[in-house]
């Protein structure tokens, strides 16, 4: 793979930004870094801006569209080349005359580099093209497979390197562009994107967009459905289909004070707006950190607020990933590990520390989990923070390996700096790196630049080049879940499930109850329970999740209905994977496994597919 070196004039491309944060962020910066899952040669030529005219075919199950590339070119430049995957193009024009271009044949997943010849004073490329019915990052929807059941529903997931599945471009998250759009879709739906959005529908189908912030391909992201909007505030509000709208506006009512939190704590918000949309059950993810619209997983719909860390989660990637990027998906912890971080200053500013210890535990729980698993099944270099993905699926690196433990490096910074210090570093690196890529090396030599010679820090390297977790590491306590490990206890020594004192607890409590039952617990004691507190009936999918798989680790057949059910109706990668795997590992576990595989894997997306067919050991047609 080449190396590029990127020149980052930040001046030049940030008209957005104010004067005083041109000032701050005008020096040039000279970086290098490898990026094995791009065929774009940005060096040569490098795409500045989209200009996408589409129309969405429900039908078909495709898009017809025509991308304008506006082009920077080197002064010997020959040829752009764009990322593409299993795209039709029909046609491709250079400054608007005929152009010679060639498609190269496909990698597993990278799909296949489009060349296009160009001069050096070449201004603009336009590709016609038409996508797969099977791109990856699409989901057609059926109207059954939505929340009302009224109408069909498409939505995409980019993330990590899928957008070149619907789009022809650069397909890198080192690579930034501003862009227009005109979609047309069929009258009565609304259509959104990554950018300024409509409130209402249009009543020609017709809708435009313009994103003025350069953001790379993976952030491109189109959601076409029956939806409604409710404004949360002056620069907030939510998306949903109108049967959930209400739910959801309940649910985010203190989205406005989580943007001023989250400014106060490192600067200002740079999106204009930020709004969410709750997609149907399918989406594969918790959410999703498109700019100016995060996609929201209908699961963190619990009614009580409780699982709203995750929109904290997604609002801090605002600035830790979105604003400062990863140059590459090598270097995945500093997007994850950034905004795991901030997310939780977040939910601490806002609800407590007590309350912020608690998910911070729990995610700890998972990491350790996560690293024994991994390093048992010999992938234990997966565990360092700075992976290397060349030849494999990006999306082999979202473990929570980035996420948490590049949150407990960041954690460890501050315990060891003093947060009003580390708080000071954070902010300047926001500040001067905004809308610009970073590597772990650079991020490591601002930050000791950033630190007094002498001063006092944990072993970077150590950290980040070495598998598993430091030696040394001080992992998050909660002083709640030691009371709850006390009513364990208690349980252990006799009591029954009534006896317990749960009265006040939270759902964080009452999953770290559920995932410390006793290995040595009875079908008759996990009945007691269900019967006591209704895990199986929950409404909380990370309970819900914890439970199921404890029914299945013990055989407690009366929650395998709702196991199916929940399979069926929920695509959420996170809640999929642990109960699978759980499956596989019980007694004539794998032929149920398999059944119900059978049934939803229609209703799942890409990314979900991509790894249960693995780890189930099956082929199927998409």
């Amino acid at each position: 793979m080449r190396t590029y070196l990127f020149w980052l004039s930040l001046i030049s491309t940030l008209a957005c930004q104010t004067a005083k944060q041109e000032d701050s962020t005008s020096e040039k910066k000279e970086m290098t870094f490898t990026d094995p899952h791009t065929y774009a040669r940005p060096d040569e030529s490098v795409v500045t801006h989209l200009d996408w005219k589409a129309e969405v075919d429900f039908g078909s199950k495709t898009i017809t569209a025509q991308a304008t590339l506006t082009l920077k070119n080197s002064s010997n430049a020959q040829k752009l080349r764009l990322d593409t995957k299993a795209l039709n193009i029909t046609d491709v024009l250079v400054d608007g005359d005929s152009a010679t271009y060639t498609l190269g044949g496909p990698d597993e997943h990278m799909g296949s580099a489009l060349d296009v010849t160009i001069v050096p004073n070449a201004k603009k490329v336009d590709v016609y093209y038409t996508t797969s019915p099977g791109a990856e990052a699409l989901q057609w929807l059926a109207p059954q497979q939505t929340a009302d059941k009224q109408h069909p529903f498409l939505f995409t997931q980019s993330q990590a390197i899928l957008a070149r599945s619907w789009v022809p471009i650069q397909d890198s998250p080192g690579v930034r562009f501003t862009y227009n759009a005109e979609v047309k879709v069929p009258k009565g739906l609304l259509a959104l994107m990554s950018a300024e959005n409509p409130m209402e529908v249009s009543e020609d189908g017709i809708y435009r967009f313009q994103m003025a912030q350069p953001v790379p391909a993976y952030l491109l992201a189109l959601a076409v459905g029956d939806l409604k909007f409710q404004s949360l505030g002056t620069r907030s509000g939510v998306y949903a289909e109108p049967s959930v709208i209400e739910k959801a506006t309940s649910e985010f009512e203190d989205l406005e004070s989580m943007i001023s939190a989250a400014e106060e704590l490192y600067g200002p918000y740079q999106w204009d707006r930020y709004d969410l949309l709750v997609l149907p059950p399918s989406f594969p993810f918790g959410g999703m950190e498109n700019p100016r619209l995060t996609f929201a997983t209908p699961t963190i719909l619990a009614g009580d607020k409780s699982l709203v860390s995750l929109v904290a989660h997604e609002l801090a990637h605002s600035w830790s990933g979105n604003l400062v990027t990863n140059a590459t998906w090598d270097d995945f912890w500093l997007n994850e590990g950034f905004t795991v971080y901030f997310e939780q200053r977040i939910m601490e500013r806002l609800y407590g520390r007590e309350y912020s210890e608690m998910l911070a535990s729990l995610a700890a729980q998972d990491l350790l989990e996560e690293i024994e698993s991994m390093t048992k099944r010999g992938n234990g270099n997966d565990t360092k923070l700075k992976l290397d993905l060349a030849g494999r699926n990006p999306d082999d690196g979202v473990t929570t390996i980035a996420y948490d433990k590049g949150y407990l490096l960041l954690r460890t910074l501050e315990e060891t700096l003093g947060r009003e210090k580390f708080d000071a570093f954070l902010k300047s690196y926001f500040e001067k790196n905004a809308f610009s890529v970073m590597t772990t090396e650079e991020f490591i030599r601002q930050f000791e630049q950033f630190t007094a010679d002498g001063e006092s820090q944990p072993d970077l390297k150590a950290w980040i080049y070495q598998p598993g977790l430091p030696a040394n590491v001080r992992l998050p306590t909660s002083g709640k879940f030691m009371t709850v490990d006390q009513e364990l206890e208690k349980y252990r020594q006799g009591s029954t499930a009534a006896q317990l004192n749960t009265g006040d607890w939270t759902s964080h409590e009452w999953l770290h109850f559920v995932r410390s039952v006793p290995e040595d617990i009875t079908s008759g004691q996990l009945s007691e329970l269900d019967n006591t507190f209704g895990f199986t009936t929950s409404g909380n999918s990370e309970v819900l999740t914890a439970w199921l798989v404890q029914a299945i680790r013990h055989n407690y057949t009366p929650a395998f209905d709702r196991l199916e059910r929940f399979l069926i109706s929920t695509g959420r990668r996170k809640f999929l994977s642990p109960i699978y795997k759980e499956l596989l590992n019980m007694d004539g576990g794998r032929e149920m496994a398999l059944r119900i595989y059978e049934k939803a894997r229609p209703n799942y997306h890409f990314v979900a597919t991509n790894t249960l067919d693995e780890m189930l050991g099956i082929e199927l047609n998409n």
